[in-house]
């Protein structure tokens, strides 16, 4: 059995040309950081992929900016809407090589624009600033990784398609499919690009993942005059996020998160309007049944009331990630990777969702928190810990380099999906 915990002597060039490449890493993190991505940040997002796309032009590969179909989006007036987003950078090399990977990520982030602009050096080598962590950083790193395997000798031995995607924070509603067809075009494994925890472990096993907007229908009607009139949708919307929360804890690992009600106007108006988005996380397939039958009999309660109507948009999009025996041998031999260059890794099964999910779907076995270390994502205080730029890069160099040259049965692991 080959213990991946040992150096050869192209590891031990693989790791030195990463070092070489910190500071671009680093800078280049930057540089795409200025640019704001939110998700619904359209021009941004356009403005951000051709460079992007051109960084990554400088690999052995096929570069393609490619746009994606519109998909449906709940307006804050009610009403469904078509929404496209920016274009998904798609780079594809060596089809026809033995061995393959679909590697992952994300160039939007969650901050719209004007709500988190600046870099700021924390000291004690850690940057905060937008996207830095969640995963300019780790699109960056990914790069690097590349750069210093193609530079080796095994370079021909392996091929890989690359997905990074303009949607992910929303659900990937525009660029699943995209995901789908480079797992499923001969990957043998997946290598996504997700920040780890500031703890430096991973993660192993994941939820399913759903997001629902409720729109409720009420009334209106003049709240001093002819209160008794109007309907209130929400009073009603009001009664379901209640009814929504005492649902946590009723059945093992799901959960529910309201993230807002919108609607209504002024308060001499009954609000005959009201949108409940919220989202939930389920361990399994019939967990996630569960759950959605009890949002759809919330939905039927609200509209048994005087006066209510709604419909509901959304569900369970991205299915659980379980640690099947695929993912055990494959988290295994990351764990023994690490170690040859000095990294005790540890997988921490978590509620989080990403791409991972979707490519384990699609019937690749994938390690999906292969990023940089950092923390206090989604929030203005995320940050980076700049050291991890090369020694992350570093493990998904000795990856590739494992999977190149055999030493990580990657078709071996695939067979173990079934």
């Amino acid at each position: 059995m080959v213990d991946l915990s040992q150096k050869t002597s192209e590891d031990e060039a693989v790791c030195e040309r990463v070092a070489a490449l910190e500071t671009q890493m680093q800078n280049r993190t930057f540089d795409w950081a200025k640019v704001n991505t939110g998700s619904w940040n359209r021009a941004g997002l356009d403005a951000l992929a051709p460079s992007m796309a051109d960084a990554f032009s400088g690999l052995d590969a096929k570069v393609e900016l490619i746009a994606t179909d519109p998909f449906e989006k709940v307006s804050n007036s009610g009403v469904v809407e078509a929404f496209e987003t920016g274009p998904v950078i798609r780079i594809s090399s060596r089809p026809k090589a033995d061995m393959q990977v679909i590697m992952s990520g994300h160039y939007d982030t969650v901050f719209p624009p004007e709500t988190f602009t600046e870099i700021t050096d924390l000291g004690d080598g850690k940057f905060n600033g937008p996207g830095l962590a969640d995963m300019k950083g780790g699109l960056s790193l990914m790069l690097g990784a590349l750069q210093a395997f193609e530079a080796g000798p095994l370079k021909d031995k392996l091929g890989y398609q690359i997905v990074i995607t303009p949607d992910e924070e929303t659900g990937n509603f525009a660029s699943a499919p995209f995901l789908t067809e480079a797992a499923q075009s001969g990957a043998m494994i997946g290598m996504t690009y997700e920040p780890c925890m500031d703890t430096g472990a991973m993660s192993g096993g994941r939820k399913g993942s759903a997001v629902f907007d409720i729109v409720l229908h009420g009334r209106s009607a003049h709240a001093g005059r002819a209160k008794e009139e109007g309907r209130s949708a929400l009073e009603a919307a009001a009664s379901m996020v209640v009814a929504l929360e005492q649902l946590n804890g009723q059945r093992d690992g799901v959960t529910f998160n309201v993230g807002s009600i919108d609607g209504g106007s002024a308060v001499n108006i009954v609000p005959d309007l009201a949108i409940v988005r919220f989202g939930a996380r389920a361990p399994d397939a019939e967990a996630a049944a569960w759950a959605t039958m009890k949002v759809e009999a919330l939905l039927a309660e609200a509209k048994a009331r005087d006066g209510i109507s709604g419909h509901m948009h959304g569900g369970f999009y991205r299915p659980p990630k379980p640690r099947n025996e695929a993912q055990q041998h494959l988290f295994d031999a990351v764990a023994a990777t690490g170690r040859a260059i000095g990294l005790e890794l540890e997988f921490v099964d978590t509620g989080g969702v990403c791409e991972g999910n979707n490519i384990f779907a699609a019937g690749v076995p994938n390690v999906d928190t292969l990023g940089v270390m950092g923390g206090r994502i989604h929030s203005d205080e995320e940050y980076v810990i700049m050291s991890s730029f090369v020694e992350r890069a570093q493990l998904s160099a000795l990856l590739l380099n494992r999977i190149a040259d055999g030493r990580l049965d990657a078709p071996k692991i695939k067979a173990l999906m079934g």
